[in-house]
């Protein structure tokens, strides 16, 4: 069961698990999932780590505010969360929206941050279009009707095919993230350009992708990895947008490793 907290004006959905006084690494979602998409991840990072989960703001069972939304008010959500919780400084792991966070964390708090993992994101995802046509269906249709386009644009034909259970397991993900939620979050992606700050970062970086993503593919994170000085990158194979769930073993491996090279 998650817990619930208040911090930086909303009540902010969370899960704190594994042992205490143990270094955290903190997850953060991608767009229209909650922090159930970590999962996975439970079992091999609780076993030497304090694991932080959350919902991004209007995601999960984190409270929904009107929009727009911007990266630096995400931002400042997962410093006040840190905050409420008296937890100094962490592992950041973010994937999709949650490695956009994750890059601004890292501009803006290096104090608070042990190492950074950034998941199948980008700095920017044009066009402005493509996004303004998502908050249309959000808004006309609500976000049931992205269960579909989503799950198959996240995964890779095979998997998708093989794995019902965590298709349906995503699409409850998707449709319970309130309107407001998808609508704040993506006018948030959509006017977002961190490229500029990247440059600046000095926190102890990774980047990781699936060699299938489509949405945050191969070229965003080698233009990361080229852009923010000493970035490591490791590309999975036989992946789609969420490698830490199609390639859980392979994901932990690299993440977990470049967690115990980083520890201060």
């Amino acid at each position: 069961m998650g817990s619930r907290i208040a911090a930086h004006g909303i009540e902010m959905s969370y899960r704190l698990e594994g042992p205490p006084g143990a270094p955290v690494v903190m997850f953060s979602n991608s767009f229209l999932t909650d922090y159930g998409m970590w999962d996975d991840q439970v079992p091999h990072f609780g076993e030497r780590y304090r694991l932080l989960r959350y919902d991004a703001r209007g995601h999960g069972d984190t409270q929904a505010t009107p929009g727009p939304y911007s990266i630096d008010l995400l931002v400042a959500d997962a410093v006040a969360l840190l905050d409420a919780l008296g937890i100094e400084r962490v592992h950041f792991v973010g994937l999709s929206m949650g490695g956009m966070i994750a890059q601004l964390l890292a501009s803006k708090h290096p104090e608070r941050l042990l190492s950074v993992t950034l998941s199948d994101t980008a700095c920017r995802l044009p066009p402005e279009s493509a996004w303004d046509e998502r908050i249309n269906l959000a808004q006309t249709k609500g976000t049931a009707a992205f269960v579909q386009p989503m799950t198959t644009r996240w995964l890779t034909p095979a998997y998708y095919a093989q794995h019902p259970a965590i298709v349906a397991k995503l699409g409850t993900m998707i449709a319970k993230t309130s309107v407001a939620g998808a609508v704040g979050c993506a006018e948030a992606i959509k006017k977002m350009d961190l490229s500029p700050i990247l440059s600046a970062i000095a926190v102890p970086t990774l980047i990781v992708v699936g060699e299938q993503d489509v949405g945050t593919p191969v070229a965003a994170a080698e233009f990361l990895h080229r852009a923010i000085p000493g970035s490591r990158l490791s590309i999975i194979k036989d992946a789609g947008h969420l490698p830490n769930i199609e390639q859980t073993a392979t994901f932990d491996r690299i993440v977990l490793d470049f967690i115990a090279s980083s520890r201060a």
